[in-house]
């Protein structure tokens, strides 16, 4: 198969970003895997072709000069940037009335800074490649109000902000960019915490009774590459199985 240009995957060593890495590598993308310690997927995740076209690169997605040198590096591989899955996140909880600033803003900085800054760096390259698509990974407590959560929801909510911000600044450029907004999601990082009272509530809650998987949301976003529609910009999808609409 032909390589058909370079997509940067922010988070993608584990969970939902070594997914979208593979699923996307799978379909002949070179594939620049951001992680803290250059991480590539587990081989066990994907066949030897697949991974053949990862490429891991080293990158703090909270610290602005690391997230240049990285999208430099992955322009230099030789194929033109033509997207960039910012999936990197963090999940920090606890009672809002004593929730630390420091905890906060290490929310902010990796969930909804990183975003901004993906995006930003991103733009010269999809710009030089004629266009292109950013995929950011948001989460459906976007629109939730839950206990405990309050710098996770709004970080998330933020990304839906970027989102619609720069669908609308970029349009004109032939950049489109999305969101997509998981509901609970089984991955090889929250597998025990899956487990017990969680599980009995998500099968009360989610219609299908149980999470969704990390191929789920990767199988959504090469979707998202494989559709030809300049038209379709600046949305939020979500995908949780219905579990945020379920009454």
């Amino acid at each position: 198969m032909t390589t058909k240009g370079t997509i940067i995957v922010t988070g993608a060593s584990r969970g939902i970003g070594a997914s979208i890495a593979i699923h996307l590598a799978r379909q002949g993308y070179t594939i620049a895997c951001l992680t803290r310690r250059a991480e590539l997927p587990p081989a066990s995740s994907a066949d030897s072709e697949a991974l053949a076209r990862c490429v891991a690169i080293a990158c703090d997605v909270t610290k602005p000069e690391s997230m240049r040198a990285a999208f430099a590096q992955a322009a230099a591989l030789g194929k033109p940037v033509v997207g960039v899955v910012n999936n990197a996140g963090v999940h920090l909880e606890g009672p809002s009335d004593r929730f630390s600033l420091e905890d906060y803003e290490t929310v902010f900085a990796t969930n909804a800074t990183s975003v901004f800054l993906g995006c930003q760096n991103a733009y010269p390259h999809l710009l030089a490649a004629g266009g292109g698509l950013i995929v950011n990974i948001g989460s459906f407590f976007d629109k939730m109000g839950v206990k405990r959560n309050l710098a996770y929801c709004a970080s998330k909510a933020a990304v839906g902000a970027i989102t619609r911000c720069l669908g609308v600044e970029w349009a004109s450029k032939g950049i489109r960019v999305m969101d997509i907004a998981p509901g609970y999601i089984s991955t090889d990082l929250n597998k025990e915490s899956m487990e017990g009272p969680l599980k009995e509530f998500l099968e009360k809650r989610i219609p299908g009774r149980k999470p969704g998987t990390a191929e789920d949301v990767a199988k959504l976003v090469v979707a998202l590459f494989t559709i030809d529609s300049p038209f379709l910009t600046g949305e939020t999808i979500y995908i949780d199985g219905a579990h945020a609409i379920a009454h």
